[in-house]
């Protein structure tokens, strides 16, 4: 019954369910990343969520609060970084250092991605499309600002799975961090053995 019902749709959503379900989503990070810098860059932080978190010991509960922040220099380098504290400030000031210690370099073609690409982490998968010039960014709150603290300007984005915030971050960087730059083509008539 669900075959049948896929089939009512028009053509051309057709088109990119079937290529979003038959392309394999990106589960780990496949080429070692180059350490980026922090003290270099103008890094700007982004607080995507603060949550209480309690632990149960033998004289009641523990009361703690976590932090998950996102941080970029607008210019193809980002990092986020998740931090518990006893105060909320002190949460946001560690999850702050540790996503300086987590910059990865995303490539662009102008200012969208690449090439399209779907990460998954724990329930949470990610489409991330590129788009034409002026489309902005179409993507939920969690994405949308690991992809502004990016310098990302047009991309268009799916949440499929779980809408964790947490999850959905990781799943982004991770789908990031797996984009490739596309290699310029070859001059035209000559063959790639004598083109070096």
């Amino acid at each position: 019954m669900a075959e049948l019902k896929l089939w009512l749709k028009p053509p051309e959503e057709l088109a990119w369910i079937s290529r979003a379900i038959l392309m394999k989503a990106v589960t780990k990070i496949f080429e070692p990343q180059v350490k980026v810098d922090p003290s270099e860059l103008a890094i700007t932080e982004k607080l995507i969520g603060i949550d209480r978190v309690t632990k149960v010991v033998k004289g009641g509960r523990r009361l703690r609060f976590r932090a998950l922040v996102v941080v970029g220099d607008g210019n193809g380098h980002v990092g986020f970084g998740l931090a518990k504290a006893k105060e909320v400030p002190e949460a946001i000031r560690k999850a702050g250092s540790v996503g300086r210690k987590t910059l990865i370099k995303v490539p662009t073609k102008g200012t969208t991605i690449p090439h399209e690409i779907i990460a998954k982490f724990g329930a949470s998968k990610v489409l991330l499309k590129p788009a034409a010039p002026g489309t902005g960014v179409v993507a939920s709150s969690s994405i949308r600002a690991v992809l502004n603290a990016a310098g990302i300007k047009d991309i268009l984005t799916k949440s499929l799975g779980s809408s964790n915030r947490m999850n959905v971050v990781k799943a982004t960087m991770l789908g990031l961090a797996n984009l490739r730059k596309i290699e310029e083509p070859v001059a035209e008539g000559v063959p790639e053995h004598e083109a070096e």
